[in-house]
């Protein structure tokens, strides 16, 4: 409610609104756009050797029920985001077959969240510190720009923008301001 009242005008919930019980009303009452993301564990325990048997599957599953929960407590659809939680108890491969599909995650008629940049999984794929995993975030932020993501969260915004602009001209054929 303070961060609403202070201005904010979407409330990002990393546990899908299940932490708080609360939750779900108060982003009724306050207005605000809300993502929903996915988190297996709490922050603590996320990252203790994740298991699903069907990510995928699971994922969508935990992201449609708390769709239902958010519409019974009177948040449209149109308010919200989803997020199927890269990084927040998955391992390097649950990441890279959530990133491979996102099309499943558009079935639930919101748009897709992703945000993945600078990740440690980033490091698994490019075997670079932190501070380094620049390509390997742009590399992703393509294969999700190719799948119709409507939200990139990104560290380096600039950077990224500039290889989305020269990826869609490929595509296009079309230069921006050439005559």
């Amino acid at each position: 409610r303070q961060a609403v009242a202070a201005g904010a005008v979407i409330i990002n919930d990393i546990s899908g609104l299940t932490f708080d019980a609360d939750m779900p009303a108060v982003c009724a009452e306050t207005g605000a756009g809300v993502v929903c993301m996915h988190i297996q564990g709490t922050p603590a325990t996320m990252q203790e050797a994740p298991q699903y048997n069907d990510v995928l599957g699971e994922i969508f599953e935990f992201l449609s029920a708390r769709l239902d929960v958010l519409q019974q407590a009177g948040i449209p659809r149109e308010r919200v985001l989803l997020d199927p939680g890269i990084g927040f108890g998955k391992t390097a491969a649950h990441n890279l077959e959530i990133l491979a599909n996102i099309p499943r995650f558009h079935a639930l008629g919101c748009p897709v969240l992703i945000g993945h940049s600078r990740k440690r999984f980033l490091s698994r794929l490019v075997g670079r510190k932190v501070e380094e995993r620049l390509a390997g975030t742009i590399g992703v932020a393509i294969a999700l720009a190719e799948q119709s993501v409507e939200v990139i969260r990104v560290h380096d915004v600039q950077a990224v923008r500039d290889a989305l602009i020269a990826w869609q001209a490929v595509r296009s054929g079309d230069v921006t301001g050439e005559k």
